[in-house]
């Protein structure tokens, strides 16, 4: 493990993480958006997609929570995705107070053409697959430790 650079301004922009992060997040996410404009999708609409190819249905609450959106947010999301004809938003028999995401056929066909965004953004990228793997698993870290102090932070 290499030792870390001594920081000469604790202050400087280039020397913050969260600047990094926002950066990082703008700009990989600019490269998805010509990649799934043909799919008719943006973005947050392809982790939508994302979480419902993986598991359907799925409640509005546990979408959610999986997507970490907050309900008005995935709200308008799923409007649009059902508006494109891509989703169904049907009341839980179970519990009417409910509601159950799934994916209409059109939604599902969709998927196909979806198999070929991961390859097609890591060319894009030219990037190495284990070094955006152990990225993608460091990312990780640092969201639990971020929710951690968030969780523990004085109010």
């Amino acid at each position: 493990m290499s030792t870390p650079r001594p920081i000469e301004d604790p202050l400087a922009l280039e020397q913050q993480v969260c600047f990094a992060l926002a950066v990082a997040s703008r700009t990989v996410i600019s490269v998805y958006r010509p990649v799934l404009e043909p799919m008719g999708l943006t973005h947050p609409q392809y982790l939508v997609m994302l979480a419902l190819w993986g598991e359907e249905p799925l409640s509005v609450t546990e979408l959610s929570r999986r997507l970490e959106l907050d309900p008005g947010t995935l709200s308008r999301l799923l409007k649009r995705l059902e508006a494109a004809e891509l989703v169904r938003r049907d009341r839980n028999p179970a519990d009417e107070r409910s509601l159950a995401v799934a994916l209409t056929e059109k939604g599902r066909g969709l998927r196909a053409q979806a198999l070929e965004v991961p390859g097609t953004i890591l060319c894009r990228l030219g990037m190495d697959l284990a070094d955006l793997v152990d990225l993608r698993d460091r990312l990780t870290e640092v969201i639990g430790a971020a929710k951690a102090a968030t969780e523990t932070a004085p109010a």
